[in-house]
Protein backbone atom coordinates (compact mmCIF):
# COMPACT_ATOMS: atom_id res chain seq x y z
CA UNK A 1 0.00 0.00 0.00
CA UNK A 2 1.61 2.89 -0.93
CA UNK A 3 1.40 6.82 -0.38
CA UNK A 4 -0.13 8.30 -3.92
CA UNK A 5 0.96 11.76 -4.72
CA UNK A 6 -1.33 14.54 -6.67
CA UNK A 7 -0.82 17.50 -7.85
CA UNK A 8 -1.32 18.82 -4.39
CA UNK A 9 -1.68 16.29 -2.51
CA UNK A 10 -0.26 13.09 -0.77
CA UNK A 11 -2.69 10.18 0.12
CA UNK A 12 -3.52 6.99 1.49
CA UNK A 13 -6.73 5.92 1.75
CA UNK A 14 -8.71 2.75 0.98
CA UNK A 15 -12.48 2.02 0.31
CA UNK A 16 -14.59 -0.99 0.08
CA UNK A 17 -17.73 -0.27 -1.83
CA UNK A 18 -20.60 -2.70 -2.64
CA UNK A 19 -23.55 -2.21 -5.44
CA UNK A 20 -25.83 -4.28 -7.28
CA UNK A 21 -26.57 -5.02 -10.42
CA UNK A 22 -30.22 -3.81 -11.33
CA UNK A 23 -33.35 -5.91 -10.58
CA UNK A 24 -30.72 -7.71 -8.41
CA UNK A 25 -30.00 -9.90 -11.77
CA UNK A 26 -27.26 -12.55 -11.79
CA UNK A 27 -25.30 -10.96 -14.68
CA UNK A 28 -21.72 -10.75 -13.40
CA UNK A 29 -20.99 -14.29 -14.99
CA UNK A 30 -19.13 -15.03 -17.97
CA UNK A 31 -16.91 -12.61 -20.02
CA UNK A 32 -19.10 -9.55 -18.18
CA UNK A 33 -16.41 -9.59 -14.90
CA UNK A 34 -13.27 -9.73 -17.40
CA UNK A 35 -14.82 -6.55 -19.22
CA UNK A 36 -15.74 -4.71 -15.68
CA UNK A 37 -11.91 -5.57 -15.16
CA UNK A 38 -10.75 -3.43 -18.52
CA UNK A 39 -13.02 -0.91 -17.93
CA UNK A 40 -12.17 -0.40 -14.74
CA UNK A 41 -8.00 0.16 -16.09
CA UNK A 42 -9.71 2.22 -18.48
CA UNK A 43 -11.30 4.36 -15.79
CA UNK A 44 -7.96 4.34 -13.76
CA UNK A 45 -6.06 5.69 -16.53
CA UNK A 46 -8.94 8.44 -17.03
CA UNK A 47 -9.33 9.45 -13.33
CA UNK A 48 -7.87 9.27 -9.83
CA UNK A 49 -9.16 6.13 -9.25
CA UNK A 50 -7.25 3.04 -8.47
CA UNK A 51 -8.88 -0.27 -8.06
CA UNK A 52 -6.52 -2.97 -5.75
CA UNK A 53 -9.54 -5.73 -5.78
CA UNK A 54 -13.05 -6.49 -8.06
CA UNK A 55 -14.35 -9.45 -6.84
CA UNK A 56 -17.95 -10.68 -8.19
CA UNK A 57 -20.70 -12.72 -6.98
CA UNK A 58 -23.57 -13.30 -9.47
CA UNK A 59 -25.61 -10.06 -8.97
CA UNK A 60 -23.50 -8.03 -7.30
CA UNK A 61 -19.58 -6.18 -7.37
CA UNK A 62 -16.94 -5.53 -4.59
CA UNK A 63 -14.88 -2.95 -5.00
CA UNK A 64 -11.28 -2.22 -3.10
CA UNK A 65 -10.51 0.82 -4.58
CA UNK A 66 -8.39 4.32 -3.44
CA UNK A 67 -9.03 7.88 -4.71
CA UNK A 68 -7.94 10.83 -3.44
CA UNK A 69 -9.38 13.31 -0.86
CA UNK A 70 -11.10 15.76 -3.11
CA UNK A 71 -13.21 13.31 -4.36
CA UNK A 72 -16.01 11.90 -2.68
CA UNK A 73 -17.27 8.27 -1.92
CA UNK A 74 -20.26 9.16 -4.15
CA UNK A 75 -18.23 10.87 -6.59
CA UNK A 76 -16.28 7.79 -7.17
CA UNK A 77 -19.17 5.58 -7.71
CA UNK A 78 -20.78 7.68 -10.11
CA UNK A 79 -18.16 7.82 -12.73
CA UNK A 80 -17.39 3.65 -12.05
CA UNK A 81 -21.36 3.48 -12.22
CA UNK A 82 -21.76 5.37 -15.59
CA UNK A 83 -18.48 4.28 -17.19
CA UNK A 84 -18.84 0.93 -17.05
CA UNK A 85 -22.96 0.61 -17.78
CA UNK A 86 -22.09 2.66 -20.68
CA UNK A 87 -19.30 0.14 -22.12
CA UNK A 88 -20.86 -3.10 -21.12
CA UNK A 89 -24.32 -1.97 -23.07
CA UNK A 90 -22.13 -1.16 -25.80
CA UNK A 91 -20.21 -4.67 -25.55
CA UNK A 92 -22.70 -6.14 -24.77
CA UNK A 93 -26.41 -5.33 -26.33
CA UNK A 94 -28.05 -8.47 -25.38
CA UNK A 95 -28.13 -6.97 -21.66
CA UNK A 96 -30.90 -4.61 -23.07
CA UNK A 97 -32.74 -7.16 -22.88
CA UNK A 98 -32.58 -8.06 -19.38
CA UNK A 99 -32.28 -4.38 -17.89
CA UNK A 100 -34.90 -2.79 -20.44
CA UNK A 101 -34.30 0.26 -18.27
CA UNK A 102 -31.04 1.46 -20.10
CA UNK A 103 -29.45 1.01 -16.21
CA UNK A 104 -26.66 -1.64 -15.65
CA UNK A 105 -25.97 -0.87 -11.85
CA UNK A 106 -29.27 -0.33 -9.06
CA UNK A 107 -29.20 2.94 -7.51
CA UNK A 108 -28.01 2.48 -3.82
CA UNK A 109 -24.52 1.32 -2.83
CA UNK A 110 -22.48 0.65 0.48
CA UNK A 111 -19.23 2.55 1.01
CA UNK A 112 -16.65 1.92 4.24
CA UNK A 113 -13.01 3.24 4.62
CA UNK A 114 -10.51 0.42 5.12
CA UNK A 115 -8.14 0.90 7.77
CA UNK A 116 -4.31 -0.36 6.54
CA UNK A 117 -3.66 -1.31 10.20
CA UNK A 118 -6.89 -2.89 11.48
CA UNK A 119 -8.87 -4.53 8.58
CA UNK A 120 -7.30 -4.43 5.61
CA UNK A 121 -6.14 -7.89 5.29
CA UNK A 122 -9.81 -9.10 6.41
CA UNK A 123 -11.23 -6.89 3.46
CA UNK A 124 -9.14 -7.72 1.36
CA UNK A 125 -9.69 -11.21 1.57
CA UNK A 126 -13.46 -11.15 1.36
CA UNK A 127 -13.78 -8.84 -1.66
CA UNK A 128 -10.84 -11.57 -3.27
CA UNK A 129 -13.12 -14.25 -2.02
CA UNK A 130 -15.90 -13.09 -3.93
CA UNK A 131 -17.85 -15.48 -6.13
CA UNK A 132 -15.69 -18.76 -5.11
CA UNK A 133 -18.76 -20.74 -3.77
CA UNK A 134 -21.37 -19.77 -6.38
CA UNK A 135 -18.87 -21.14 -9.14
CA UNK A 136 -17.89 -17.66 -10.35
CA UNK A 137 -14.24 -16.96 -12.15
CA UNK A 138 -11.90 -16.79 -9.02
CA UNK A 139 -10.36 -13.38 -7.91
CA UNK A 140 -10.01 -10.84 -11.25
CA UNK A 141 -6.68 -9.25 -11.12
CA UNK A 142 -5.90 -5.77 -12.42
CA UNK A 143 -2.14 -5.68 -12.13
CA UNK A 144 -0.38 -8.34 -14.12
Amino acid sequence: MAVLHGYHHVYTSHYHLVFPVKYRKALLTDEIPLAIVQIAREITERFEITFEKIGTDGDHIHLLCSFPPKMSGSQAVRIFKSVTAIQLFRRFPALKKDLWGGEFWSDGFYLATVGERGNWKVVEQYVQNQGKTSGNPAQLRLLT
